[in-house]
Formats: C-alpha cells, structure tokens, sequence
C-alpha cells in the first residue's frame, strides 16, 4: 500500500510517452482515448498526493518527483495535441511561448536560490491544472479555443507569478506552500496551517 502513491506517479509518465506515441500513428478513436488518459492521468495527480498523506508518507522527495512528472504529463499532452492541431498552436504561439516561458523561469529561479526544482503545489496552481485540463480537452475535441484557452492563459501567467513570488520569500525551500500569504509567514518563521487533504 506505501508504494501505490509513486506507482501512481510514474502512471503519469507512462501515459504521458503513450499519448505521444498514440498521436502519430491512425488510431481509431483518438480523442475518445486521449481524453480518457488525460482524465485518469488527472485523478492521479489528485489522488497520489491523498493517499500519500493518508499513509503518512509524503515527503520532500515524493512531492519533487510529483511536481516535475506533473510537468512532463502536460508536455506530453501539449506534443500530442500539437501533432494532431498543429494549426491551434501556430495561431496562439506568442502566448504559449509566453507561459512556457514563465514557467521555465520559475524553476530557474528555484534552482538558482535553494538547487532544487519548485513543489509548491499553491492552490493557484491546482486551480490552473484544472483549467489547462479543461482547454486541452476543448482543443483535443476541437483542434480550437478561444474563451477558455484565454483564462487559461492569464491564470496561468498569474499564479506562476504567485510561485515566483513564493520561491523568493521563502528562506529556505519548502514543499506545499499554499500561498504567497503562506510563504510570509514561514519567512516569519511561523507555522502555517495546510489542509491535510491537499497540502502535506
């Protein structure tokens, strides 16, 4: 049972490689599966971090292998969409460089300050996985976005500021920091409280 958490994680990382793969060949029903992978890919990244805490075993390892398998997950599912909607992603490439941008310059600058990628898991961010979710199955069943894609787009670029925002407060590097407020206090070196389902 104290190995189902990191199963369920390299879950993801399997089925990050396998959408790729699905998406470059004529698979019969490709967005029926896509979406179902994304969904249950999805449910793991809810329910690894759960069941961890559950057990009592949610470390600082766990929670940085989490946060960077999370990241290969949606780039695997942006490559595969890319390849079956090109068209999408030449229309919106300003943005999505953008926010790939950002996003790379968070870890970059968690690595600069403590040498070690960020896992702040901010509710921000589990918000913004859902919306990201939410597009990539629009434009998996459309090949287009425009409404959701947008507010996908700006709270993206507002909680990787928040994150930046945290990894610059914090004193030292901290796992699951719920947000920038929370990042303050631990710089006051106060305990702060995390909700044991979503928050180590």
């Amino acid at each position: 049972m104290t190995k189902l958490p990191i199963t369920l994680i390299y879950s993801r990382l399997a089925i990050g490689f396998t959408i790729i793969f699905l998406s470059t060949k004529q698979v019969d029903n490709y967005k029926f599966i896509a979406i179902l992978l994304l969904t249950i890919g999805l449910l793991t990244d809810i329910f690894d971090g759960i069941i961890a805490r559950r057990l009592d075993i949610s470390t600082q390892t766990l929670r940085r292998l989490d946060s960077s398998i999370d990241q290969v997950f949606f780039i695997s599912f942006a490559v595969a969409t890319y390849i079956q909607c090109p068209d999408f992603f030449k229309t919106n490439a300003l943005k999505l460089t953008i926010l790939l941008g950002l996003e790379g310059l968070t870890y970059l600058i968690s690595f600069i300050k403590f040498r070690k990628e960020i896992a702040t898991h901010t509710i921000g961010a589990k918000i913004w996985t859902l919306l990201l979710f939410a597009t990539l199955v629009q434009i998996i069943l459309q090949c287009q976005s425009i409404v959701l894609f947008n507010i996908c787009f700006w709270v993206g670029l507002l909680t990787r500021f928040e994150i930046i925002a945290i990894t610059l407060t914090l004193k030292k590097w901290t796992n699951d920091v719920p947000t920038v407020y929370h990042s303050m206090k631990l710089r006051q070196g106060k305990e702060i409280k995390r909700h044991k389902m979503f928050n180590g």
